[in-house]
């Protein structure tokens, strides 16, 4: 089989040359932090499901739905004589 032995450290390095490349080495960086920043936010987020979760998902309330207010009829741009 092809993939048998997973990843190796030469194909990190592949990847991470790949990254250098697509998005520069000054983005990088700030690419890298707000991925960072992302994946905290999520993983506080689900955390804080997970405990306020107690009550079984069928006894929840049900969502409101709510209807688009129709779009305002356009002015012609000339009026009929």
């Amino acid at each position: 089989m092809f993939l048998r032995n997973g990843l190796e450290p030469w194909h990190l390095l592949i990847v991470a040359v790949v990254l250098i490349l697509l998005f520069g080495s000054k983005k990088l960086p700030d690419t890298a932090r707000a991925l960072g920043k992302s994946l905290r936010i999520l993983k506080s987020e689900t955390k804080a499901m997970r405990e306020d979760g107690s009550a079984p998902a069928t006894a929840a309330a049900p969502v409101a739905h709510v209807t688009p207010a129709p779009a305002p009829a356009e002015t012609p741009a000339h009026p009929a004589p």
